[in-house]
């Protein structure tokens, strides 16, 4: 979680001023959380809350996870999370769409395959136990806002690759699997970097920043190569950090820093989902 986060803050201030290197301060003034945060928190708000409900009357014993979360219970735990962090925090930054979604009486998927889909899912990788169980968790966050193919796929390899990192995949592991069922990485950022511009499209932004934590050396690194693409730097960088964190872990100044950019009311959340999930 609190990689997607870091990854937020630090690209935040290049979102709408992007730059092609990786030659910047990570933490300044001008650094600040966005929707990016907003929505990773209300996803695990979501799983720690689905994690002590009991499970809905029409799902069947078979449908339920390992861990006890019923999909049914997490989407519409999931749906009145969203919105009620989206409604806290309405100047994050949400896209019109997203935005006009947290408003409604009754939200409904609008087949989106921005990438937002892909920023807010780091806490599935760590609840599940299983890539079963982590397939069907991201779905039930993901499909309830984007349902298009594009939104899921992305989401998907995301939750993915931060899964196999947590359970000790290498580099090579994880880009097979991702190009083996998501996407096709046979480009390098350096390849890339000089024609690349703002993309908010999953499969024009999650392939690079995937490939941004590979190429990296440290977590740290990983954030760098995500800004310095000049796309979508806050998103793109909290997807690699989000991979980069499980990869490679935090630094406990790293952890300070972030929480210092974080109201009480967020920072209450991540705790209580860390106690929960044993992060």
């Amino acid at each position: 979680m609190l990689g997607a986060i870091i990854g937020d803050i630090i690209g935040s201030r290049f979102e709408w001023a992007p730059i092609k290197s990786k030659d910047f301060e990570l933490f300044t003034p001008a650094c600040h959380f966005t929707d990016d945060s907003v929505m990773t928190v209300a996803v695990g708000a979501a799983l720690l809350s689905a994690s002590l409900k009991k499970p809905a009357e029409e799902s069947s014993d078979s449908s339920l996870s390992p861990t006890g979360i019923d999909p049914l219970v997490l989407r519409e735990i999931a749906i009145e999370k969203l919105q009620d962090f989206g409604r806290r925090y309405p100047n994050a930054g949400y896209g019109e769409r997203f935005a006009a979604w947290l408003e409604a009486e009754q939200p409904e998927a609008y087949s989106s395959f921005g990438n937002g889909a892909a920023m807010r899912v780091s806490c599935c990788a760590k609840a599940a136990q299983s890539e079963v169980e982590l397939l069907t968790f991201v779905r039930a966050v993901t499909e309830i806002t984007h349902n298009h193919p594009e939104g899921i796929k992305a989401a998907e390899a995301v939750a993915l690759a931060i899964y196999l990192a947590y359970q000790g995949a290498d580099k090579a592991e994880i880009r097979s699997r991702i190009e083996a069922d998501y996407y096709a990485l046979d480009f390098t950022l350096d390849e890339i970097r000089p024609n690349y511009s703002f993309d908010v499209t999953c499969q024009g932004s999650v392939p690079q920043a995937i490939q941004a934590f590979l190429e990296a050396e440290d977590f740290t690194d990983a954030i760098r190569n995500a800004v310095s693409l000049g796309g979508d730097s806050d998103t793109q960088a909290a997807i690699t950090g989000s991979i980069a964190e499980a990869y490679y872990g935090l630094s406990e100044d790293l952890r300070k820093t972030a929480m210092s950019y974080l109201d009480p009311y967020l920072i209450s959340w991540i705790l209580d989902f860390e106690a929960r999930f044993h992060l």
